[in-house]
């Protein structure tokens, strides 16, 4: 971690990327570039998250929608976890350099007295990597190379840039710079307390009195391996702040870490070597088996030549005994028959048990089926009642400008019924929830489907459902749904596909957004409309199958969806909008100089319509829509002449979001149209 007085070049030491000059590059690029270089992309995986912890809530660079993310502490692997943060798997430096790029764009800084581009906040990249153990790393004896347990060995690298000290009447900040100012002296104070309990050695250490504190608590007294950068500046006017500085090193340097490696078995890896162990003994098995097999037909056969042999030669010695010998060959022939006859019965009852068997646990298997799904049906029942009791007791007040009516959710009935879906699929399985897709029963169909939906929403989920032929069904049942009901669900489980990029493309490919389109028109249920929205504003976060959502009436569709009565539904719209203009910024960046889809499809006049008077679920999406058509400088002329310039003008002064507002003020001053409407509209309107 970097930690010094603002100003003194903690970011440009840590997270400087310069890619003319590779010797000015920061800790970032070089920690990075030198993992890499000693993993195996086969075996290893690197990922990274990179956060911000801004007014004491943690916010993700990465996702910028992402903020106030919990800070969960893991006491089987006495580590800090930060569950809710992006994950992104690097695999080479190049990968990782776009990463920091876009995630540096997102952090907060100001303009004081002591630095034009002060941090505002501290700021945490975080690298997990998971490696697996040589096996000739970890052989302990000979007895156990047999069954040997792959290990996995997880490390961490967290790299802090700190945002810097400073004195009020040093930097001549004021408004909310003044309250950042507080809230980072005060997480740094509470770093300083930590690091001075630990040094002297006090049985209570102060660590929940700031989130910095907790996500730092392996690095002071922890089992990391700390290196700690003190920055100064040469000026005399700061020795105050640069002897603080200093002391606060020597503070830290008594400060004693205990390193421990974090390592795990494998047994996935070990479960899959024993497999193809017992297939392999199981073939050896059958090949002896058959050679026994043959070796007693040889001897059978020899011992019925020998017996012939015998009957000839008592022929020719005994004439006399031909009679008594014809009778014991009859006798002998209905013995075989009757052990043919036998053998035949012993054959028939085996399979006939073996039928009886397999009958009876497929007739087993269906009831445990069924009885599980009426257990699920009938906790969904008990949620769905008291979902109507909250409703009837709780009843939406609509605005007097905008009869909008929102829709309520029962987030314990949610939770409930989650627990009850997972552990159902761990009980059934994939390919048994599949099966009862098919099911004439409707009851039974539409409790499938819900299951389905939920799992839909976990990742690793997600990918068992579309290798398993999950999305086939699905799209099946879509075709012709039965009611509005199976609609929603269908359309709420696609819009938790559509949430991962991978999915995305396939969705399109097959057909998904003809379908949500027709749907859309037919549908009368908020529901329904919510879901087949929120599916069409994951696909519009594609900025590659944008056109193609265009050509098929995606965007048209959307549009009227928006003129619902129903809040999510109008929020839903927002954020399909917002995800096509984000998109659209990103691409103008790379010189792209066509005017915005949003604009070629009238959306605009909606937008602005929204952007003057709707409710803030809506409002924040609206106001990110309009700062990011606003990137793109085709867009800057029409609106100025549709009425979004003034909209523009009021969110880079009023809007409540510091990174928004400070956005949207850099738009209007990059833009030669906007800036020159500006200056119009300041000379004929001193006033506002």
């Amino acid at each position: 971690m970097a930690y010094g007085q603002t100003g003194t070049g903690k970011t440009y030491t840590l997270g400087r990327l310069d890619e003319e000059d590779d010797s000015n590059r920061g800790i970032m690029i070089r920690a990075v570039e030198d993992l890499l270089s000693g993993i195996s992309l086969k075996d290893d995986c690197v990922t990274v998250s990179y956060l911000q912890l801004y007014m004491e809530t943690v916010q993700d660079l990465l996702a910028p929608e992402k903020e106030n993310i919990p800070i969960v502490d893991d006491p089987k692997m006495r580590d800090v976890l930060i569950p809710g943060a992006s994950v992104v798997e690097i695999r080479d430096h190049k990968s990782f350099s776009e990463l920091l790029k876009s995630g540096e764009a997102n952090r907060a800084v100001a303009n004081t007295k002591l630095n034009a581009e002060s941090s505002r906040s501290h700021a945490i990249l975080v690298i997990n990597v998971r490696r697996l153990v040589s096996e000739a790393q970890e052989k302990s004896s000979p007895s156990d190379q047999g069954f040997l347990v792959p290990t996995i060995r997880r490390s961490k690298l967290v790299i802090v840039d700190l945002a810097g000290s400073e004195r009020i009447d040093k930097s001549g900040v004021g408004g909310s710079s003044l309250d950042e100012a507080k809230s980072i002296n005060l997480s740094l104070t509470a770093l300083g307390k930590c690091i001075n309990a630990i040094a002297e050695g006090n049985s209570h250490v102060p660590i929940r009195d700031s989130k910095l504190t907790r996500l730092l608590r392996d690095s002071f007294g922890g089992t990391a391996r700390t290196s700690l950068v003190i920055t100064i500046g040469p000026s005399p006017l700061h020795r105050g702040e640069t002897s603080s500085t200093i002391m606060f090193g020597q503070r830290a340097m008594k400060v004693e870490n205990m390193v421990r490696l974090k390592e795990e078995f494998d047994y996935k890896s070990l479960c899959r070597r024993l497999e193809r162990e017992i297939d392999k003994l199981l073939v050896e098995n059958e090949r002896h088996t058959k050679a026994m097999i043959g070796a007693e037909d040889l001897q059978r056969t020899y011992e019925e030549m020998a017996a012939n042999q015998n009957v000839k030669h008592q022929k020719e010695l005994k004439e006399l005994s031909s009679r008594l010998h014809a009778v014991n060959v009859d006798r002998e022939k209905l013995q075989l028959q009757l052990r043919d006859s036998q053998i035949e019965v012993q054959l028939e009852k085996e399979k006939l048990g073996e039928e009886i068997n397999r009958r009876l646990e497929l007739e087993a298997e269906n009831k445990d089926l069924n009885d599980k799904v009426l257990q699920l049906q009938n906790e969904v029942n008990e949620m769905q009642r008291e979902l109507e009791q909250m409703r009837s007791g709780y009843q939406c007040k609509a605005d007097k400008s905008h009869p909008v009516q929102k829709m309520t959710q029962n987030s314990n009935g949610q939770n409930r019924s989650k627990s009850t879906i997972v552990k159902l699929f761990e009980q059934v399985g994939l390919q048994n929830l599949l099966a009862l897709l098919k099911s004439p029963d409707e009851d039974v169909q539409l409790q499938a489907l819900r299951v389905i939906a939920n799992l839909a929403a976990d990742e690793a989920h997600q990918v068992k459902i579309m290798e398993g032929g999950g999305l086939s069904l699905l799209l099946d049942i879509l075709r012709k749904p039965k009611n509005d009901s199976v609609c929603g669900i269908v359309a709420g489980a696609i819009a938790n596909l559509a949430m991962r990029e991978l999915n995305q493309v396939r969705l399109v490919e097959e057909g998904v957004i003809e379908l949500l389109v027709i749907i859309a028109h037919k549908a009368q249920d908020p529901q329904t409309l919510r879901m087949v929205a929120g599916a069409l504003a994951n696909l519009c976060g594609n900025g590659e199958i944008q056109e193609k959502l265009r050509s098929e009436g995606g965007i048209k569709v959307l549009l009227k969806m928006g003129e619902s009565q129903y809040l999510d539904v109008q929020a839903q719209v927002a954020r399909a909008l917002a995800n096509i203009a984000k998109c659209e910024s990103k691409r103008a960046l790379q010189e792209y100089d066509a005017r915005s889809l949003l604009i070629e499809e009238e959306a605009l006049p909606w937008i602005v319509e929204k952007a003057k008077d709707c409710a803030e679920v809506v409002h924040r999406h609206i106001e990110m829509a309009l700062v990011h058509l606003a990137q793109n400088e085709c867009n800057a002329e029409v609106l100025v002449n549709s009425g979004a310039f003034t909209e523009l003008v009021r969110i880079s002064h009023e809007c409540m979001k510091e990174d928004v507002r400070s956005l949207a003020y850099r738009v209007v001053c990059a833009s030669p149209v906007l800036q020159a409407e500006f200056l119009r509209f300041s000379s004929t309107s001193p006033g506002e």
